[in-house]
Protein backbone atom coordinates (compact mmCIF):
# COMPACT_ATOMS: atom_id res chain seq x y z
CA UNK A 1 0.00 0.00 0.00
CA UNK A 2 1.16 3.72 -0.92
CA UNK A 3 2.28 6.04 1.35
CA UNK A 4 1.48 9.56 1.46
CA UNK A 5 3.08 12.57 2.88
CA UNK A 6 1.44 15.83 3.66
CA UNK A 7 2.73 19.01 3.68
CA UNK A 8 1.06 22.37 5.10
CA UNK A 9 -2.05 22.08 7.87
CA UNK A 10 -3.68 25.49 7.30
CA UNK A 11 -7.58 25.36 7.26
CA UNK A 12 -7.43 23.16 4.13
CA UNK A 13 -4.33 21.19 4.55
CA UNK A 14 -5.72 19.65 7.96
CA UNK A 15 -8.98 18.60 6.75
CA UNK A 16 -7.45 16.96 4.16
CA UNK A 17 -4.71 15.16 5.54
CA UNK A 18 -7.61 13.93 7.97
CA UNK A 19 -9.62 12.80 5.37
CA UNK A 20 -7.04 10.41 4.04
CA UNK A 21 -6.29 9.26 7.64
CA UNK A 22 -9.57 8.40 8.29
CA UNK A 23 -9.86 6.11 4.68
CA UNK A 24 -7.03 4.20 6.54
CA UNK A 25 -4.22 5.59 4.20
CA UNK A 26 -0.26 5.51 5.38
CA UNK A 27 0.37 9.19 6.54
CA UNK A 28 3.42 11.45 7.82
CA UNK A 29 2.46 15.09 8.13
CA UNK A 30 4.39 18.41 8.29
CA UNK A 31 3.56 22.03 9.52
CA UNK A 32 5.82 25.16 10.00
CA UNK A 33 4.25 24.91 13.33
CA UNK A 34 4.70 21.45 14.66
CA UNK A 35 1.89 21.97 17.14
CA UNK A 36 -1.14 21.85 14.04
CA UNK A 37 0.61 18.37 13.88
CA UNK A 38 -1.03 16.83 17.17
CA UNK A 39 -4.71 16.47 16.45
CA UNK A 40 -3.55 14.29 13.22
CA UNK A 41 -1.74 12.49 15.12
CA UNK A 42 -3.57 11.56 17.83
CA UNK A 43 -6.05 10.49 14.27
CA UNK A 44 -3.12 8.07 13.58
CA UNK A 45 -0.53 9.80 11.22
CA UNK A 46 2.97 10.03 11.61
CA UNK A 47 4.91 13.21 12.31
CA UNK A 48 7.79 14.40 10.52
CA UNK A 49 10.88 16.83 11.43
CA UNK A 50 11.03 18.24 8.10
CA UNK A 51 9.64 18.30 4.15
CA UNK A 52 12.97 16.40 3.54
CA UNK A 53 11.93 14.14 5.61
CA UNK A 54 8.37 13.52 4.56
CA UNK A 55 9.29 13.51 0.56
CA UNK A 56 12.11 10.96 1.40
CA UNK A 57 10.10 8.26 3.14
CA UNK A 58 6.48 8.87 1.52
CA UNK A 59 5.87 7.46 -2.24
CA UNK A 60 3.56 10.46 -2.55
CA UNK A 61 3.74 13.87 -0.76
CA UNK A 62 1.19 16.29 -0.47
CA UNK A 63 1.54 19.70 -0.27
CA UNK A 64 -0.91 23.12 0.16
CA UNK A 65 0.33 26.13 1.33
CA UNK A 66 -0.40 29.66 1.69
CA UNK A 67 1.09 31.64 -1.46
CA UNK A 68 4.38 30.74 -4.37
CA UNK A 69 6.45 32.35 -1.66
CA UNK A 70 5.68 29.39 0.74
CA UNK A 71 5.38 26.57 -1.99
CA UNK A 72 9.06 27.79 -3.38
CA UNK A 73 10.50 28.08 0.44
CA UNK A 74 8.96 23.94 1.20
CA UNK A 75 10.61 22.89 -2.02
CA UNK A 76 13.79 24.69 -2.84
CA UNK A 77 14.90 25.93 1.50
CA UNK A 78 16.85 23.53 3.53
CA UNK A 79 15.66 20.84 4.46
CA UNK A 80 13.32 21.01 1.93
CA UNK A 81 10.97 18.93 -0.44
CA UNK A 82 14.05 18.63 -3.00
CA UNK A 83 16.79 17.19 -0.42
CA UNK A 84 14.61 14.66 0.14
CA UNK A 85 12.56 13.66 -3.55
CA UNK A 86 14.09 10.97 -5.94
CA UNK A 87 13.65 7.28 -6.91
CA UNK A 88 10.20 7.81 -8.69
CA UNK A 89 9.15 9.32 -5.48
CA UNK A 90 5.85 11.96 -6.08
CA UNK A 91 5.02 15.08 -5.39
CA UNK A 92 1.97 16.88 -5.27
CA UNK A 93 1.46 20.81 -4.57
CA UNK A 94 -1.71 21.57 -3.79
CA UNK A 95 -1.33 24.89 -3.34
CA UNK A 96 -2.61 28.58 -5.08
CA UNK A 97 0.27 29.35 -7.31
CA UNK A 98 0.89 30.99 -10.29
CA UNK A 99 2.19 28.75 -13.62
CA UNK A 100 5.89 29.70 -13.63
CA UNK A 101 6.32 28.41 -9.87
CA UNK A 102 4.67 25.25 -10.94
CA UNK A 103 7.20 24.77 -13.46
CA UNK A 104 10.03 26.05 -11.41
CA UNK A 105 9.21 23.35 -8.81
CA UNK A 106 8.12 20.81 -11.30
CA UNK A 107 11.35 20.78 -13.37
CA UNK A 108 13.50 21.02 -10.06
CA UNK A 109 11.43 17.53 -8.62
CA UNK A 110 11.84 16.13 -12.12
CA UNK A 111 15.62 16.88 -12.23
CA UNK A 112 16.15 14.89 -9.25
CA UNK A 113 14.51 11.94 -10.03
CA UNK A 114 11.27 12.34 -8.90
CA UNK A 115 7.93 13.03 -10.18
CA UNK A 116 5.51 16.17 -9.94
CA UNK A 117 1.54 17.04 -10.11
CA UNK A 118 0.49 20.64 -9.56
CA UNK A 119 -3.20 19.90 -7.96
CA UNK A 120 -4.60 23.46 -7.08
CA UNK A 121 -8.77 22.50 -5.82
CA UNK A 122 -11.40 24.64 -6.35
CA UNK A 123 -13.47 24.57 -2.95
CA UNK A 124 -13.20 25.90 0.54
CA UNK A 125 -13.16 24.60 4.31
CA UNK A 126 -16.46 23.13 3.89
CA UNK A 127 -15.99 20.72 0.71
CA UNK A 128 -12.34 20.19 2.71
CA UNK A 129 -13.99 18.59 5.17
CA UNK A 130 -16.66 16.66 3.09
CA UNK A 131 -14.08 15.59 0.55
CA UNK A 132 -15.86 17.20 -2.95
CA UNK A 133 -13.18 19.54 -3.64
CA UNK A 134 -12.46 20.01 -7.02
CA UNK A 135 -8.75 19.27 -8.15
CA UNK A 136 -6.92 21.14 -10.87
CA UNK A 137 -4.18 18.53 -12.10
CA UNK A 138 -1.70 19.18 -14.31
CA UNK A 139 2.28 17.75 -14.87
CA UNK A 140 3.16 13.77 -15.24
CA UNK A 141 0.24 11.64 -15.86
CA UNK A 142 1.77 8.61 -14.34
CA UNK A 143 1.58 10.29 -10.66
CA UNK A 144 -2.09 11.41 -11.37
CA UNK A 145 -3.09 7.90 -11.95
CA UNK A 146 -0.81 6.90 -9.25
CA UNK A 147 -2.82 9.52 -6.56
CA UNK A 148 -6.07 8.57 -7.58
CA UNK A 149 -7.21 6.51 -4.64
CA UNK A 150 -6.09 9.09 -2.58
CA UNK A 151 -7.82 12.05 -4.68
CA UNK A 152 -10.89 10.34 -4.57
CA UNK A 153 -11.30 11.02 -0.75
CA UNK A 154 -10.33 14.15 -1.50
CA UNK A 155 -12.52 15.71 -4.22
CA UNK A 156 -15.71 15.09 -5.95
CA UNK A 157 -14.05 15.83 -9.38
CA UNK A 158 -10.81 14.88 -10.18
CA UNK A 159 -9.71 16.26 -13.59
CA UNK A 160 -6.20 16.39 -15.57
CA UNK A 161 -5.65 19.37 -17.90
CA UNK A 162 -2.54 18.33 -19.16
CA UNK A 163 0.76 19.99 -19.62
CA UNK A 164 2.22 21.48 -16.25
CA UNK A 165 0.89 25.47 -15.37
CA UNK A 166 -2.47 24.75 -16.84
CA UNK A 167 -4.06 23.60 -13.25
CA UNK A 168 -2.41 26.56 -11.93
CA UNK A 169 -3.97 28.78 -15.12
CA UNK A 170 -7.09 27.07 -14.25
CA UNK A 171 -7.56 28.00 -10.85
CA UNK A 172 -6.52 31.46 -10.77
CA UNK A 173 -9.75 31.92 -13.82
CA UNK A 174 -11.93 29.99 -10.94
CA UNK A 175 -11.25 32.34 -8.17
CA UNK A 176 -10.75 35.34 -10.00
CA UNK A 177 -14.44 34.46 -11.66
CA UNK A 178 -15.69 33.90 -7.82
CA UNK A 179 -13.99 37.00 -6.36
CA UNK A 180 -15.48 39.33 -8.94
CA UNK A 181 -19.31 37.58 -8.06
CA UNK A 182 -18.89 38.24 -4.24
CA UNK A 183 -18.06 41.68 -5.08
CA UNK A 184 -20.85 41.86 -7.44
CA UNK A 185 -23.05 40.26 -4.48
CA UNK A 186 -21.57 42.36 -1.75
CA UNK A 187 -22.06 45.78 -3.71
CA UNK A 188 -25.70 44.90 -4.94
CA UNK A 189 -26.79 43.63 -0.72
CA UNK A 190 -25.24 46.88 0.28
CA UNK A 191 -26.92 48.93 -2.16
CA UNK A 192 -30.54 47.10 -1.47
CA UNK A 193 -30.29 47.67 2.14
CA UNK A 194 -29.98 51.18 1.71
CA UNK A 195 -33.09 51.16 -0.51
CA UNK A 196 -34.93 49.97 2.54
CA UNK A 197 -35.40 46.53 1.05
CA UNK A 198 -35.21 43.56 3.15
CA UNK A 199 -32.13 41.50 3.42
CA UNK A 200 -33.61 37.84 3.72
CA UNK A 201 -36.23 39.01 0.41
CA UNK A 202 -32.92 40.07 -1.47
CA UNK A 203 -31.82 36.72 -0.96
CA UNK A 204 -34.98 34.86 -1.48
CA UNK A 205 -35.31 36.36 -4.99
CA UNK A 206 -31.82 35.86 -5.99
CA UNK A 207 -32.14 32.54 -4.78
CA UNK A 208 -34.76 31.72 -7.28
CA UNK A 209 -33.70 33.41 -10.72
CA UNK A 210 -30.78 32.63 -12.76
CA UNK A 211 -28.49 34.18 -10.41
CA UNK A 212 -28.79 31.13 -8.07
CA UNK A 213 -25.49 29.53 -6.70
CA UNK A 214 -23.95 27.77 -4.13
CA UNK A 215 -21.83 30.61 -2.99
CA UNK A 216 -24.47 33.37 -2.61
CA UNK A 217 -26.65 31.02 -0.40
CA UNK A 218 -23.77 30.32 1.81
CA UNK A 219 -22.31 34.32 1.93
CA UNK A 220 -25.42 36.05 1.69
CA UNK A 221 -26.00 34.95 5.70
CA UNK A 222 -22.69 35.89 6.55
CA UNK A 223 -23.07 39.27 4.83
CA UNK A 224 -26.61 40.05 6.69
CA UNK A 225 -25.33 38.55 9.87
CA UNK A 226 -21.77 40.30 9.77
CA UNK A 227 -20.20 36.85 10.79
CA UNK A 228 -16.92 36.43 8.89
CA UNK A 229 -16.17 33.02 10.22
CA UNK A 230 -13.18 32.14 7.76
CA UNK A 231 -13.55 29.14 5.46
CA UNK A 232 -11.61 31.03 2.50
CA UNK A 233 -9.25 33.56 3.86
CA UNK A 234 -9.56 37.35 2.42
CA UNK A 235 -5.90 37.88 2.11
CA UNK A 236 -5.79 34.16 -0.21
CA UNK A 237 -8.79 35.65 -2.62
CA UNK A 238 -6.29 39.03 -2.95
CA UNK A 239 -3.30 37.21 -3.95
CA UNK A 240 -5.19 34.96 -6.57
CA UNK A 241 -6.98 38.10 -8.17
CA UNK A 242 -3.57 39.75 -8.06
CA UNK A 243 -1.72 36.60 -9.75
CA UNK A 244 -4.88 36.08 -12.13
CA UNK A 245 -4.06 40.15 -13.59
CA UNK A 246 -0.45 39.02 -13.65
CA UNK A 247 -1.19 36.20 -15.89
CA UNK A 248 -3.24 38.67 -17.98
CA UNK A 249 -0.80 40.89 -18.39
CA UNK A 250 1.70 38.26 -19.45
CA UNK A 251 -1.11 37.18 -22.04
CA UNK A 252 -2.20 40.53 -22.83
CA UNK A 253 -5.90 39.57 -21.76
CA UNK A 254 -7.69 43.19 -20.15
CA UNK A 255 -9.43 42.57 -16.75
CA UNK A 256 -11.18 45.42 -16.31
CA UNK A 257 -13.64 43.90 -13.37
CA UNK A 258 -11.36 41.64 -12.28
CA UNK A 259 -8.95 44.68 -11.12
CA UNK A 260 -11.82 46.71 -9.59
CA UNK A 261 -12.54 43.29 -7.68
CA UNK A 262 -8.87 43.59 -6.37
CA UNK A 263 -8.62 46.83 -5.60
CA UNK A 264 -11.75 45.83 -3.25
CA UNK A 265 -9.89 42.73 -1.65
CA UNK A 266 -6.60 44.76 -1.26
CA UNK A 267 -8.74 47.45 0.42
CA UNK A 268 -10.25 45.00 3.06
CA UNK A 269 -6.72 43.43 3.79
CA UNK A 270 -5.41 46.77 4.27
CA UNK A 271 -7.99 47.71 6.72
CA UNK A 272 -7.10 44.39 8.72
CA UNK A 273 -9.72 42.04 7.49
CA UNK A 274 -6.99 39.59 5.81
CA UNK A 275 -7.68 36.42 7.82
CA UNK A 276 -11.35 36.46 8.15
CA UNK A 277 -13.45 35.09 5.55
CA UNK A 278 -13.92 36.69 1.66
CA UNK A 279 -17.17 37.64 2.70
CA UNK A 280 -15.37 40.51 4.63
CA UNK A 281 -14.52 42.42 1.45
CA UNK A 282 -18.66 43.59 2.68
CA UNK A 283 -17.47 45.45 5.95
CA UNK A 284 -15.66 47.96 3.12
CA UNK A 285 -18.27 48.00 0.85
CA UNK A 286 -21.66 48.79 2.97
Amino acid sequence: MATYGFLGLGIMGNAMAANLIRAGFDVTVWNRTASRCAPLVALGAKQAATPREVAASCDITFAILSDPAAARETCFGADGVLEGIGDGRGYIDMSTVDDQTARDIGAAITAKGGRFLEAPVSGTKKPAEDGTLIILAGGERSLFDDALPAFEKLGKKNLYLGELGQGARMKLVVNMIMGGMLAAFSEGLALGLKSDLDGAQILDVIEAGAMACPMFKGKGPMLLGENYTTSFPLKHMQKDLRLAIALSEELGQSLHAASASNELFKRASIAGYGDEDIAAVYRVIK
